[in-house]
């Protein structure tokens, strides 16, 4: 099929497959977190599981016709409800966790835990952002805008091999990947991270990664505009049509997530990478939009 490009054909694709994702939702106290969640009951696309919060679910009466695709697991607090909703992804009982009104740092404890928590040994935990920018007219992936300071050689390796493999759940089957920076020119005295993109081209034109392209350094402009790339003389095979963009530090990745948002009016979903299935990690700033088409990204996958 061709590729998904934005969310209102993302979410219509997951109800016209017939199958749910299982999802346990954290601590869902907050009307944005389960409002997220009815949205997604309403598209047909998952069954939930609601760990703490009991009174609060009980009472929504948004919630009450869906009674059926929905059970509820008591917590005393937020991080008895992080540990069971964790115990539910380890048990395969839930192919997607959620987190609702929480701090990061007590979903985290759960799921970093060595002994009971989801992360396979070796894994790199990142987060992966999918943007529906109205000017761009197809989805973008980046990384990394909320977890990895300033990622190693072997990080940015990860966070290539997850952006393709959500590429491809999105239907795209080969993806164009742009290794960020502020110019075209490989710089390893002022700038290391450049030399690990030579390693990273390499790799992805050995197979390594599957299908998709990789080049870089490119800015981010020659990355999605093919005039721009043309009037600079830049030869590559991105040619100005990135599907993902890897971001070389997370000060970078975060303002163009909140520039995005905020002047480009683009919708976005975000999700942990890495852990043994995908941790919808919501801000709580982020609005029910968001959640909700995080829900359907973590879904796709």
């Amino acid at each position: 099929m061709p590729s998904i490009k934005n969310f209102d054909e993302l979410t219509a694709h997951l109800a016209s497959k017939g199958t749910k994702s299982r999802v346990a939702v954290v601590w869902a106290e907050d009307d944005v977190t389960r409002s997220a969640v009815l949205k997604a009951l309403e598209a047909g696309i998952i069954t939930v599981t609601f760990v703490g919060c009991r009174a609060e679910i009980e009472a929504d009466e948004s919630l009450a016709q869906y009674k059926s695709e929905f059970t509820i697991i008591d917590a005393s607090d937020r991080d008895d409800a992080a540990a069971k909703a964790v115990t539910e992804v380890r048990e395969d009982r839930a192919n997607v966790l959620m987190k609702g009104l929480l701090n990061t740092d007590n979903l985290l404890r759960a799921v970093l835990n060595k002994e009971t928590g989801i992360l396979p040994k070796g894994n790199v935990l990142t987060h992966v952002t999918v943007a529906d920018i109205p000017e761009l007219k197809r989805l973008l992936l980046f990384t990394d805008a909320a977890v990895i300071p300033c990622p190693t050689v072997d990080q940015r390796i990860e966070q290539v091999k997850y952006v393709t493999k959500i590429a491809h759940a999105l239907h795209i089957d080969e993806p164009k990947i742009s290794l960020i920076h502020c110019s075209e020119k490989v710089d390893e005295r002022h700038f290391p991270c450049t030399a690990d993109y030579v390693i990273i081209k390499e790799k992805a034109a050995n197979g390594e990664f599957g299908s998709c392209i990789v080049d870089g350094p490119l800015d981010l402009k020659t990355s999605l505009c093919y005039e721009s790339m043309h009037h600079k003389g830049i030869e590559s095979p991105i040619n100005g049509e990135a599907d993902a963009v890897l971001f070389p530090e997370i000060e970078s990745g975060n303002v163009f997530y909140k520039t995005i948002t905020l002047l480009c009016h683009a919708q976005t979903a975000g999700l942990l990478q890495g852990a043994k299935v995908p941790v919808v990690l919501p801000s709580r700033g982020d609005s029910i939009e968001s959640k909700f088409y995080s829900l359907a990204v973590a879904s796709a996958i």
